[in-house]
């Protein structure tokens, strides 16, 4: 799941000597902090491919509006300590409450209705397919992001096609037309491409920890009437305890903030490289804990989308340079 994910964040900067003319000066203790820092994202990319899992066992117990709008909701509550903070030390500023409610706003309704997709999709394909889906909307964001008059790279381009390549592999292997599940999560990745656009266009003046327990807020406020409407009884929410604790606790509140605190001590070509992980660790979480199994077609997918979102985020500017 991708809650808030692409938000920018501060890069890593390495201290120089005052001597422009001297080599890099090795600080022990940067290395240290970006490594603590990268085992931190690391930690968040494990968090977030076994919520794969957890949305995958919850869609056998209770209703994607259940999962999601009860999810939310804790993730926010996680949130408020975190938050309080900012909130007191910028709710001062001109227009601040403005623009962090339109911007929680908008991305809690693109939120909301990228997971609900999403939910559906892992219901029928399992968290495998769901995890490496959902991760190409990394490649769709700058295609959507031509409406705001934005340039493609020629690397968004090849890494475009790569994915297109995977994602035949992956959904069309066992049959000759796209399974309903596929087309869900394909959608999913559509719907978290417009919320990765919201959060860049309107995120960028507000505290992002605010700013994201606000669109939990919404995403959980949007997804209550569906909730009511499955009416899937207080036993039923109860069975599924566990994965909602898991999504909501650690997936929505604990790796958000880690992903925060880690982000700014990385250099943010190796940050993309460890959150990338993400799909993998769903594709192994579904084996290990799922018995899902995938083709040797399928898994080959799997390796072309992996390596279009690496294609389409890393910076590769030194090899022209060399």
């Amino acid at each position: 799941m991708r809650d808030n994910r692409n938000q920018s964040q501060t890069a890593a900067v390495h201290a120089l000597p005052a001597d422009t003319n001297s080599t890099y000066s090795y600080n022990p203790r940067l290395v240290m902090k970006e490594r603590n820092a990268a085992f931190l994202l690391l930690l968040t990319a494990f968090i977030w491919g076994l919520s794969f899992v957890a949305q995958s066992v919850s869609s056998d117990l209770i209703g994607p509006f259940t999962f999601n709008s009860i999810r939310f909701f804790l993730g926010a509550a996680v949130l408020i300590p975190f938050a309080l903070p900012g909130i007191r030390k910028a709710s001062a500023e001109n227009g601040w409450w403005k623009r962090t409610l339109t911007a929680g706003a908008v991305c809690g309704l693109c939120l909301a209705s990228a997971s609900v997709t999403q939910q559906i999709g892992i219901s029928y394909s399992g968290a495998g397919k769901g995890g490496f889906i959902t991760s190409t909307y990394i490649v769709i964001v700058p295609f959507i992001s031509l409406i705001f008059g934005k340039k493609i790279e020629k690397k968004t381009w090849l890494s475009a096609l790569i994915a297109i390549a995977g994602m035949y592999l992956l959904c069309m292997s066992q049959g000759t037309s796209i399974s309903t599940g596929d087309l869900w999560l394909i959608l999913c990745a559509i719907l978290f491409s417009f919320h990765i656009i919201a959060i860049d266009r309107l995120g960028k003046n507000t505290d992002g920890i605010t700013m994201s327990m606000m669109q939990f807020l919404v995403a959980g406020i949007l997804t209550l009437p569906g909730l009511f409407i499955e009416n899937n009884g207080l036993g039923t929410v109860l069975s599924a305890w566990l994965p909602l604790l898991y999504s909501g606790v650690f997936s929505c509140g604990i790796a958000y903030t880690l992903q925060v605190v880690a982000q700014k001590h990385v250099q943010p070509q190796k940050a993309v490289l460890l959150l990338s992980l993400e799909s993998v660790f769903s594709a192994i979480g579904g084996a290990l804990l799922l018995a899902e199994r995938m083709t040797g077609w399928q898994l080959a997918g799997c390796a072309l989308v992996f390596a279009a979102v690496l294609i389409a985020e890393l910076d590769f500017s030194f090899v022209r340079r060399k």
